[in-house]
């Protein structure tokens, strides 16, 4: 498979192990709430609705952006808090108890330092308005350029090519 260097040097694929072209997601979700989803390896955003989810498909890219420690008025974080891969593809509704039945999404993910979002902000080129940075997130879930996703994966601690490569052959 083809590979291209992205701004920052690392190998970037250019596509998924079963033809289609990778996508890089980021969702927007305390960090209370990630630390659920990573200790059970599935996202779920938007409070479990299906639309986002049935947007992703096996490898994508997938970060956690939390703005907050607690939903909904913890602690300000602002860091990326968690890094992975989109496993199957399969969108699933979960049982959460008290008639909560969130949509999910299995994700393999890696172990990673919570990263601050401030000293990125200049160099991610999803991030339109640098001084009002925060609409970029509004929606709760963001799809993003390969080389911006290759910066946060970096500032998580990573390499690229080492989380994605696995995917990618």
């Amino acid at each position: 498979m083809a590979k291209a260097r992205d701004a920052i040097g690392e190998a970037v694929a250019d596509g998924h192990p079963d033809g289609g072209i990778r996508k890089y997601w980021i969702g927007v979700v305390s960090k209370e709430h990630v630390e659920q989803a990573v200790r059970a390896a599935f996202a779920q955003l938007n409070h479990g609705k299906a639309g986002p989810l049935e947007r992703m498909h096996a490898g994508d890219g997938f970060a956690y952006y939390s703005p907050r420690i607690t939903y909904p008025d913890g602690e300000m974080l602002q860091s990326f808090t968690a890094l992975g891969r989109i496993r199957s593809g399969t969108v699933y509704q979960a049982d959460a108890g008290d008639g909560f039945r969130p949509f999910r999404i299995d994700v393999d993910y890696v172990p990673v330092t919570d990263a601050p979002i401030r000293p990125l902000i200049a160099d991610l080129g999803f991030i339109r308005s640098k001084q009002h940075w925060g609409a970029a997130f509004r929606f709760g879930v963001v799809q993003v350029p390969a080389a911006d996703f290759a910066r946060i994966t970096a500032a998580l601690g990573h390499s690229f090519a080492d989380v994605f490569e696995a995917v990618s052959t």
